[in-house]
């Protein structure tokens, strides 16, 4: 039976809706689900090349993982460093990364992964460590997931199915043109190969509906699983974050410093602050080293020792406010003059300790073995004793005195710090002196002498005199007649003072002991959880 002859306008009209190519075939779709410029891009990269936990978890995701995981962990990095993410619509994104739309979509929601980037915007060191402390719930929502992303990529495979049928029709057209006689008409058989091709792009397009859907329902399925799961993700990233962050805080690693730290060394001083010796007194460290802050604000300028109240005199340095509030009263001031010529003006009053010293501040620690000894809260006394002589490190460089930290322990045992008051503090420096341990027993003369000797020294190169020592120790040890009296000549020549501070042994301080005769000022701790004990002393050094 003949057929009715179809022109090539026919055929084209049957054929059109597939000649712009497939409904599924959508505009540019995007592997990426947290938008990023340049710079961000460059910033993901410099951090991946230098961290090997980073390199290593994403080599791990990709052998578990069909999830093209590298991508995920980006955009997780991304969302954690820019301070204002912007994920994308759904629909832009590529199938194939519709699961990892759907987990940074739920981190970035979650009131946990807000109060996260307080602390990773902006520094790709922390966004990378935030990263890697949601390792482990990354691994569970990917392995939750697997289900879904199968379909995912079905449905993927699918469409590409739908966009190659869109493809053979446009190609079958094509030919049915070259093959079209001089009016238009197209033979059967090119007909019959645009209208199986046709056929064949409506079979992919359902096929490819099909398998968006079963995609979609499956994934939704999977969302308030995920959505746990980034929650609890943000939370112990934000933890881990923050741990850290007091950790350098701690320590007296500044930010700005933090900053220009290179990518490796910031890693190993944050495993070093984690896994040292003193990771557990970090609390106390930071605790004293805020209250030596305290205290440097509460100081009266050019008032000497401890505020014991208030005295009558004509010393304008220690004038009380309120006395000075009546020169602003043009009525009061003639009173003001006439109270000031008389010596009855209310001052400060105080006393104590002589004037502030101008010269090194030397900390000499015992560490002797019973200074392993812990007290009330378990803190031991070598913590105690380290954590206040990092904060008198603090003191000097506030007031751009050198620091020395003499750890000592029996006679011609002693390792020596110096800390100069112009370059900055060297954190590793900082660290060994505090992890140093030398155990042994105990001798004042060994770090007495020492000390004695640099300030003499300091004293011959730059003429500064007034320096302060302050031993800290938890044992007592006798002295010679002949080394006390060369001690007591260096005092009066180089006009230093010493404080000494007993940890948990009363005993050591007590009236007419060797500690007694050698300090100019002495106290005893024995709750060593408070930082307050020694709260003065950071007053008048």
């Amino acid at each position: 039976m003949d057929r009715t002859p179809i022109t090539l306008d026919e055929l084209a009209s049957r054929a059109g809706v597939w000649l712009g190519g497939s409904s599924a075939a959508a505009a540019e779709r995007h592997t990426a689900a947290v938008v990023a410029d340049r710079s961000d891009r460059i910033a993901w990269r410099d951090t991946y090349e230098q961290s090997a936990g980073l390199r290593e978890l994403a080599e791990e995701f990709d052998e578990r993982y069909d999830h093209h995981t590298t991508d995920l962990l980006t955009d997780v990095f991304l969302a954690a460093y820019k301070a204002g993410p912007r994920v994308r619509e759904r629909a832009e994104m590529d199938p194939s990364r519709l699961v990892n739309h759907q987990v940074i979509t739920s981190l970035v929601e979650s009131p946990e992964f807000a109060e996260l980037r307080r602390e990773t915007a902006g520094d790709p060191y922390a966004a990378a460590m935030a990263v890697l402390a949601q390792a482990a719930a990354l691994r569970g929502m990917l392995e939750r997931v697997r289900q879904v992303q199968e379909e995912a990529q079905r449905a993927k495979r699918a469409g590409r199915d739908a966009e190659s049928a869109a493809t053979a029709v446009g190609e079958a057209l094509q030919q049915a043109a070259d093959e079209a006689d001089g009016d238009g008409t197209v033979p059967d058989p090119a007909v019959d190969a645009v209208q199986r091709a046709v056929s064949a792009a409506e079979a992919a397009e359902a096929a490819a509906r099909e398998a968006a859907q079963g995609a979609a329902q499956a994934l939704a399925a999977a969302v308030p699983g995920i959505r746990a799961d980034a929650r609890n993700a943000a939370a112990k990233a934000a933890g881990a974050v923050r741990k850290e962050a007091a950790l350098m805080r701690a320590w007296g690693v500044a930010p700005g410093e933090l900053e220009r730290m290179p990518f490796d060394r910031r890693a190993r001083l944050a495993e070093r602050l984690r896994t040292g010796r003193f990771a557990e007194w970090a609390e106390l460290i930071g605790r004293f080293r805020q209250m030596a802050g305290g205290e440097r604000a509460r100081k009266v300028e050019n008032a000497t020792g401890e505020l014991v109240g208030v005295t009558l005199g004509d010393d304008l340095s220690r004038v009380i406010p309120s006395e000075l509030a009546g020169l602003g009263l043009p009525e009061l001031r003639a009173v003001f003059a006439v109270r000031y010529v008389a010596g009855e003006l209310m001052l400060y009053d105080s006393q104590g300790e002589q004037t502030t010293g101008q010269g090194a501040v030397i900390a000499c620690v015992d560490t002797s073995h019973s200074m392993y000894e812990a007290g009330p809260g378990g803190v031991t006394r070598e913590a105690w004793a380290k954590a206040c002589a990092l904060a008198l490190l603090d003191q000097a460089r506030h007031a751009k005195r050198d620091f020395v930290g003499i750890l000592f322990s029996a006679a011609g045992k002693i390792r020596v710090f110096r800390f100069p008051a112009g370059p900055p503090t060297d954190i590793d420096r900082v660290l060994d002196f505090a992890e140093t341990f030398l155990g042994g027993g105990t001798s004042y003369q060994t770090p007495l002498s020492a000390a004695g000797e640099l300030l003499e020294e300091e004293f011959d190169d730059t003429a500064r005199m007034r320096g302060d020592i302050v031993m800290i120790t938890d044992d007592d040890c006798g002295v010679t007649e002949e080394w006390m009296r060369g001690w007591n000549d260096a005092k009066h020549r180089l006009g230093f003072r010493v404080f000494g501070v007993v940890v948990g042994a009363p005993r050591v301080g007590e009236a007419g002991s060797v500690l007694e005769a050698l300090c100019d000022n002495l106290r005893s701790v024995q709750d060593l959880t408070d930082v307050h004990a020694a709260a003065d002393l950071f007053r008048v050094i």
